[in-house]
């Protein structure tokens, strides 16, 4: 945008406006690049005309805590300008930014011989923005109380269930060696798998809340993959009334096969759970397009409510579920994107929901 229809120049009376901006500087500014630091002696106010700006506070250990952003038509370090004071936090762009610089001195002079209709619009813009970044803060440092409490609870589940799996897996190892006949077998690597699968989970989740997913990755067919968490799940879904679709082409993908089929879990088991105990049609499918793998995971369910559905991959959001952590659509987000995918979906009351999720061909 330019100078001139900027919000904060439109407060100010008509021949005041050009005024304003002969006094202002324009910069380009590229990513990462600090505006201005924490105590800092404040000497201008600043004009976003496009890009992003992200205010920080250093914490005790010396890192930096998010508590504002700033896009276009805003304007920010209005508050040391008013009042002399340091900077209360530091400024750095977070994309590549155009910015009006207007000299504290020169932006002072102006505001003293301005009527009072200016100052009270100002004034409002001020609250207003304070209301926005407290609930901001306060919004980050719940999601932050609740992402240590879910890691803390994640370490304590890993460290108690160590024991037992170890347990089982034993037990299993020798019901695999006195029985050596098909079907003892087929369900023997049935339970290891379930074994693997719960310890992948509960380490997905202590990796989800320390922000990082390691992947072990390794060239699979993801055919041979999908048939695996068919045959994992066949008496979950039988118990739910569900009928499980499965079609996928020949695919080959390089990438961690525990963690994608805690993709599959996660969206096909809120599916299941969206169907409730009335039963209804899940169908999977997989076919090339162009360089990606694309996967589709479709239900007859009841569909995702509106009101959640711009905040359905953020972390603690839940729907049609009775119990559950609202972690879920996070994770599989989160896995699928340290693959190089993404993913999205449609929804519609009464006619169910799809995922649409693209991965990289190997």
């Amino acid at each position: 945008m330019d100078l001139e229809s900027h919000r904060f120049i439109s407060y100010f009376l008509p021949d005041q406006r050009p005024e304003l901006c002969h006094s202002a500087t324009i910069e380009k500014f590229p990513p990462g690049t600090v505006i201005f630091e924490e105590n800092e002696k404040p000497d201008a106010l600043y004009l976003v005309l496009d890009g992003k700006i992200e205010f920080s506070k250093r914490g005790g250990l010396g890192q930096y805590q998010n508590v504002a952003w700033a896009e276009e038509n805003d304007f920010f370090g209005e508050f040391g300008v008013l009042d002399g004071q340091p900077r209360s936090a530091r400024a750095v762009t977070c994309t590549s930014a155009t910015i009006a610089k207007i000299p504290r001195d020169r932006l002072m002079d102006i505001l003293e011989r301005s009527p009072g209709k200016v100052v009270l619009q100002l004034f409002h813009h001020i609250i207003h923005y304070l209301r926005l970044t407290t609930e901001q803060y306060v919004n980050q440092m719940v999601h932050k109380h609740k992402m240590m409490a879910v890691g803390e609870m994640a370490n304590t589940i890993i460290h108690d269930l160590k024991s037992p799996f170890t347990g089982i897996s034993l037990a299993n190892s020798m019901l695999k060696d006195l029985h050596q006949d098909e079907e003892t077998q087929e369900w023997c690597n049935l339970i290891q798998a379930q074994i693997t699968q719960m310890v992948v989970m509960t380490e997905e989740i202590l990796e989800f809340t320390r922000g990082k997913a390691t992947l072990n990755q390794k060239t699979f067919n993801l055919g041979e993959s999908l048939e695996k968490f068919q045959r994992l799940n066949f008496i979950y879904w039988n118990q739910h009334n569900i009928n499980f679709i499965l079609r996928c082409d020949n695919i080959i993908l390089n990438g961690d096969e525990n963690k994608l089929m805690r993709v599959w879990q996660n969206l096909v088991g809120n599916a299941v759970e969206a169907l409730d105990e009335q039963g209804g049609q899940i169908v999977l499918i997989a076919a090339k397009l162009g360089q990606d793998a694309l996967i589709k995971i479709s239900d007859s369910g009841p569909g995702i409510p509106e009101a959640i559905q711009s905040r359905l991959f953020d972390p603690f959001v839940t729907y049609g579920k009775r119990g559950g952590t609202g972690l879920g659509t996070a994770i599989a987000l989160s896995i699928v994107e340290a693959h190089g995918g993404d993913i999205t979906f449609e929804s519609q009351a009464g006619k169910g929901t799809t995922f649409y999720i693209r991965l990289p061909l190997c």
